[in-house]
């Protein structure tokens, strides 16, 4: 029987989808897709996404514990197959390694950490390279606690006039408590300056410090400049007032001793008294001959005798552009009396 031209149109429509339909599935099955391939496709995309986000939190977890750089923080997680314990210690290892290749470089930034009783008080000096690890919580918590290890070093709490050095030389290898979240226990002031600078990326260098005592009858005052929290500072003044009697009214005493030490920083002096000015310096020098005036008012207001016992100035960095001119200069201690 002969089909009509619009029968025979429609059956071959028919037979062509069902060639085109067969020809899909078998290709589908050799990639892997048909006969399910879509929602094994799904899946294989979602364990992916969600292996990236296990990435990025351990990224981000290891960042948090270390401070280092991102880059440096994926690099390890990778090279340590995503074990965040092992990328940590040998962050740690590599940190170490380029802390002491950068330790010959200059470190001019920093602050002055203040640590201090009634009778003595704790100066120390920490530098890094740049003002940006200086306002990091880190170098401050170290520098802080280094001064708080500074009142206890062997020979610091002698009385006298004049403030009692302590170096590097004699802290490196005393013990050290860090309770600061991404660092904390106890180790050598060394190994503690070395973790730092590792987790810095800088050169940090405990540089200098100094101790002073005041006598039974004295008090000690202190005011530090550009403070970005308590025991902090840029620049440092340290003075100790004597009286004779040491029934004096102590709260007067501690008043004018923070003046005084306020006095300190602003002026740079250099004299304690009149008379120990010479002519080329009497001018430059006039300004603390005013706290004269204050101690006499201090004497006559508690009844007794004050004197200024010693004093002296720090500022963070002072001397290290000329040290880098004159090699073979030697560090300025402090302005000191």
């Amino acid at each position: 029987m002969a089909l009509s031209s619009a029968t025979k149109r429609f059956l071959g429509s028919i037979l062509h989808n069902r060639l085109l339909s067969s020809s899909f599935t078998h290709a589908d099955s050799r990639c892997g897709v048909g006969g399910g391939g879509l929602a094994i496709f799904s899946r294989s995309f979602s364990a992916e996404v969600s292996s990236s986000s296990n990435q990025m939190n351990l990224i981000k977890q290891l960042r948090e514990r270390t401070s280092a750089p991102i880059k440096d923080v994926k690099a390890a997680l990778i090279q340590c197959n995503w074990d965040i314990d092992a990328a940590q210690k040998d962050l740690r290892k590599r940190g170490k390694v380029l802390a002491s290749k950068k330790s010959a470089r200059t470190a001019a930034e920093g602050f002055l950490a203040l640590a201090q009783t009634e009778s003595k008080a704790a100066l120390i000096e920490l530098n890094c390279e740049t003002d940006f690890v200086a306002r990091n919580d880190i170098f401050q918590h170290l520098a802080l606690s280094l001064a708080k290890q500074a009142l206890l070093v062997e020979g610091a709490s002698q009385q006298g006039a004049e403030p009692f050095q302590v170096g590097p030389e004699n802290m490196e290898d005393l013990k050290l408590y860090l309770e600061h979240p991404k660092i904390s226990g106890e180790t050598t002031v060394q190994n503690a300056i070395t973790e730092v600078a590792a987790m810095m990326g800088e050169n940090v260098r405990f540089r200098r410090g100094f101790v002073m005592s005041t006598s039974l009858n004295g008090v000690l005052s202190t005011y530090l400049h550009t403070s970005p929290q308590p025991g902090l500072g840029r620049i440092a003044g340290i003075l100790t007032l004597e009286v004779e009697d040491g029934n004096s009214q102590l709260d007067a005493l501690q008043r004018v001793g923070s003046e005084l030490a306020m006095h300190v920083v602003a002026a740079k002096p250099l004299f304690l008294t009149k008379d120990l000015v010479s002519s080329e310096a009497l001018e430059s020098e006039r300004e603390i001959l005013k706290s004269q005036t204050l101690l006499n008012n201090l004497s006559k207001e508690v009844g007794s005798p004050v004197k200024i016992g010693s004093f002296f100035r720090m500022e963070v960095g002072e001397g290290i552009q000329r040290l880098e001119a004159e090699s073979s200069a030697s560090e300025p201690v402090a302005q000191l009396v």
